[in-house]
């Protein structure tokens, strides 16, 4: 038959073929055989009617899809390649089609336009030396490495060169088949996961996913064929030549990437940008996340990365040629090298180009999306992602599963992770998905810290400090406070922090590495240093400046201060379920519950509030709900008296209602126990320990006095024995629970009842001025329990010595005061005696409801002493000058003294005598 001979070369083409792609072939090819076949398959690439066997084989296809193209120069079988997968293809035509191809694969001869197209530019760059064997050198593959090795480096390659490179890489991409290596490696993985799915590109892609981790496990000899595969087709460079993904990203291109010009690499990286948003498709996320995991594990597939940064990987991390390898180096060892130099700072040595460190940021920006695009956390966290993450941790989300659980993890994985964390505090912005949550935040408030090329931790910083803004998302403000919980587990993981105070931190707090402890630690050192009045502070002023940065954050959110968080956990359950977090909400909700709280949590939140109170800066919700109020009254004011000059100007009329109700809830806390008020500890150190020691003996740690200390001292303050100091800050404290009956706990806890039955309606007025309290002095002999009575009584009894402390009586009597006692200081009882004196003399008018509120003073203190008996020398001199029998008890006082002297007249001539006579002798 005439037309035998060209089955007979098919047949021996197809034994070629098949013998490259087994592992041991049953049937061996000489040499010299397969070059007198790849020499009869080059001398017909010109015209496709030389190849006999495919003319057959393809007539109809031909005329079907090649009608107007004209024979010669290899036209007809590209015309026929870009066809193979139509629907209408013939399947004979397809398997002729795909021999050809393969047989361009092991010879780029075999193709007219190639060889004909690359000829100068093979030989310019030394891709066909002669004298060696064909097998390597004239393989498709080894052509298109080396020739893409020269553009990779900015050699000028021609055109029509590229342009049929272009098209060859594509054509491996789209049939695997093609690839020897691939059939070899991967024939199981192909048939148990990808079979049924060989039409342009989609075994590869199943391939892809398989290596992922997405569909089982696969070889590590498939996986390096596929990487080869990547690095020969190089689709980074244009993504047209991954047709899988062009097709199923092709809606996103046209409205997310319309502005990039069609085949730039850089429409891989707007893509990546897109990811997890409204404008990407499903496909288009997996088609691109199974190229970007090869892409990832080889620096030099990023066409850009590596044009900015061939230099600095020569120079910093000893890399090879596009087109060598290193079987020593792993998989993105090379990228991590380049970010480790991204972040250094000048004293630190060597670091990137500028071009360079911005491909670095973008890139991280982008891989930060997904795990699996981190070769090396991939590899070292694997187990943990499974055991921790595999459940309920949305795409995207995996390292922050990961950081939640740091310290479970197994050793690498952490470090790994740790080191991930460190970056991001430096840069934010490589979180990806928090940045999209939170664009309109940073527009508004952060604009300017987000420009900056190095953002050293400050676009973090700027956040947590809008964090409860109204223009605040959701996603944003849970993004931040999640990256604010992971800087808790190490103080390395701030990155303005570990800047600051890394000297102080490895001199002052060695082996400590929990950012809380460090704080700790470091804020306990400046506070003795103050104390004792240091010459030198140990810790640095940047490190004290930033410190305070940290400890006001960390009041913000309960879970930023982990000890009180575990103490309080269970108390939080059930006392404060439905409270957010942010704000100081949830320490705001246990501090209004306080006396319900299990021991261990109360003991945590009065610690707290100590410490708040020694420095109101530190008091979340007072700073929040004051903050135009201290702008207003307390500009200048130091952070530690910001309290004590908000309480001053409490009553004034352009007092924020707010923020006045406010302070009173931290005037209540204060007056519970005398430790929570600084500038009452320090007036009354010595009065203390002096009149009150019995209670501080009973007192525990950590708990309330609930007021007794300061009830001791109002005590004292009526027998006018307390030293001046103390005498000034209990005076006003009376003052102020005078016109607010929960300001004084003792009185609140003993005549709780008292104030519901009796004062039920003065107790619920929205201002309160001392209305309960009179109610309570009115209604004395209604009262009925004991403990309460005496609360009553040594009211009355602090009244006596100050008119100051009566608003009542005060108010009343405020005219007369003016015209009668003006010249008399206030204190120790001596205007109310002025107003007295006034009383008696009938020359003197007092105002009416002066003279009637008196009266009933005067009933209420004769009532006192009959119930009461006085306890000291100035108690019953009070109680005299009070009595309305004053004329007559002073006249038996003074015949009573008139008697004593006579006596002692008497007396003493009697001791003379007696001397006398002893001297007479």
């Amino acid at each position: 038959d005439a037309h035998s001979q060209g089955e007979v070369v098919a047949c021996l083409e197809k034994g070629l073929v098949k013998e490259a792609e087994e592992t041991d072939p049953r049937i061996q090819v000489s040499d010299q055989c397969k070059k007198a076949i790849l020499r009869v398959a080059e001398l017909s690439s010109d015209d496709f009617h030389l190849d006999r066997h495919l003319y057959f084989a393809c007539r109809d296809d031909r005329e079907r899809f090649c009608e107007n193209t004209q024979a010669g120069e290899g036209r007809v079988y590209k015309c026929l390649f870009n066809h193979k997968f139509e629907e209408s293809m013939s399947e004979k035509c397809r398997d002729a089609l795909t021999t050809r191809q393969k047989l361009i694969a092991q010879d780029y001869k075999v193709s007219y336009s190639l060889a004909k197209s690359c000829k100068s530019d093979l030989k310019k760059y030394r891709c066909n030396v002669e004298n060696l064997p064909r097998s390597r050198e004239a393989r498709l593959s080894y052509l298109l490495m080396c020739l893409e090795s020269a553009v990779h480096r900015g050699r000028q390659v021609s055109s029509e060169c590229q342009g049929e490179m272009l098209d060859y890489r594509r054509m491996l991409m789209e049939d695997f088949s093609l690839s020897p290596e691939i059939i070899l490696s991967c024939r199981g993985e192909i048939e148990h996961h990808c079979s049924g799915l060989h039409r342009k590109g989609r075994t590869l892609h199943c391939l892809m996913k398989v290596v992922r981790g997405e569909k089982g496990n696969v070889g590590l000899n498939c996986q390096q064929a596929l990487q080869t595969l990547i690095q020969e087709t190089d689709p980074g460079a244009d993504y047209r030549i991954d047709r899988a993904l062009n097709e199923a990203c092709e809606s996103v291109i046209q409205t997310a990437c319309k502005h990039i010009r069609s085949g730039d690499p850089m429409i891989l990286s707007c893509l990546m940008e897109h990811l997890y948003t409204e404008k990407m498709v499903e496909d288009c996320e997996h088609r691109l996340l199974e190229l970007q995991y090869f892409i990832s594990r080889d620096w030099k597939l990023d066409t850009v990365l590596y044009r900015k940064c061939q230099g600095d990987a020569s120079r910093l991390c000893h890399t090879h040629g596009w087109n060598e390898t290193s079987e020593l180096m792993p998989p993105g060892a090379v990228f991590s090298c380049l970010y480790r130099h991204a972040y250094r700072t000048e004293e630190q040595g060597r670091r990137l180009s500028r071009e360079c460190r911005a491909e670095v940021q973008r890139i991280l920006h982008q891989r930060a999306m997904d795990v699996k695009l981190d070769p090396a956390l991939q590899d070292k966290c694997m187990i943990d992602l499974g055991k921790w993450c595999s459940e309920k941790t949305e795409t995207g989300q995996e390292l922050e599963c990961l950081q939640d659980h740091l310290d479970d993890l197994v050793s690498d994985c952490r470090d790994i992770v740790g080191n991930l964390t460190e970056l991001e505090s430096e840069d934010i912005q490589i979180e990806a998905l928090l940045m999209r949550a939170c664009e309109p935040i940073i527009q508004t408030f952060c604009h300017e810290v987000a420009d900056n090329q190095i953002d050293s931790g400050d676009l973090m910083e700027c956040l947590i400090q809008n964090k409860h803004q109204k223009e605040m998302n959701e996603k944003c403000a849970i993004g931040v406070t999640h990256f604010q919980l992971v800087q808790m587990k190490d103080f390395r993981f701030s990155y303005k922090f570990k800047m600051a105070c890394k000297e102080d931190v490895l001199k002052l707090c060695p082996n400590i590495k929990k950012k809380v402890d460090v704080v700790i630690c470091l804020s306990t050192t400046v506070r003795n240093d103050t104390l004792q009045d240091a010459k030198e502070h140990r810790v640095s002023l940047k490190c004290r400046k930033q410190l305070r940065v940290e400890e006001l954050e960390m009041t913000e959110d309960i879970r930023l201060e982990p000890e009180l968080y575990e103490a309080c956990k269970s108390d939080i359950k059930n006392y404060c379920q439905n409270v957010p977090y942010g704000n100081a909400q949830i320490i705001e909700c246990l501090k209004e519950i306080k006396k319900q709280l299990s021991t261990r949590c109360h003991q945590k939140v009065f610690k707290l509030q100590e410490t708040e109170m020694m420095d109101p800066e530190l008091d979340y919700t007072l700073m929040r709900v004051c903050k135009q109020m201290i702008k207003r009254f307390c500009p200048e004011a130091d952070s530690k008296n910001m309290l004590q000059c908000l309480k001053q100007n409490k009553n004034s009329e352009v007092m924020d209602p707010k923020c006045k109700q406010m302070i009173t809830k931290r005037q209540i806390t204060q007056n519970t126990d005398y430790r929570l008020n600084p500038v009452l500890r320090k007036a009354c150190k010595a009065d203390i320990p002096k009149f009150c020691q019995n209670i501080l003996n009973r007192a525990k740690d950590d708990t309330e006095l609930e007021g007794q200390v300061i009830s001791c001292l109002k005590l004292k303050y009526a027998d006018q024995r307390l030293s001046s100091d103390c005498e000034d800050q209990i005076r006003v404290i009376i003052q102020e629970s005078a016109l607010d009956y929960r300001l004084d706990p003792q009185l609140q806890m003993h005549c709780s009842e008292e104030i519901s039955s009796l004062c039920a309606e003065e107790a619920a007025a929205q201002e309160q001025t001392g209305q309960v309290e009179e109610c309570l002095k009115v209604n004395l002999l209604k009262i009925k329990t004991e403990m309460c009575k005496k609360e009553v009584l040594n009211m009355l009894k602090e009244s006596k010595a100050d008119i100051f402390v009566d608003p009542v009586l005060h108010t009343a009597c405020a005219l007369d005061i003016k015209h009668h006692c003006a010249a008399i200081p206030p204190g120790r009882g001596r205007q109310m005696s002025c107003l007295m004196e006034a009383l008696e003399d009938k020359r003197v008018r007092l105002q009416p409801e002066c003279k009637k509120r008196l009266n009933d003073r005067i009933e209420m203190w004769s009532y006192a002493a009959k119930v009461a008996p006085a306890e000291g020398f100035s108690d019953l001199a009070m109680q005299v000058m009070t009595s309305p029998s004053k004329n007559y008890i002073l006249s038996v006082i003074t015949v009573g003294i008139c008697v004593l002297f006579l006596i002692g007249l008497m007396c003493g001539r009697i001791t003379k005598r007696v001397t006398r006579e002893l001297k007479d002798r």
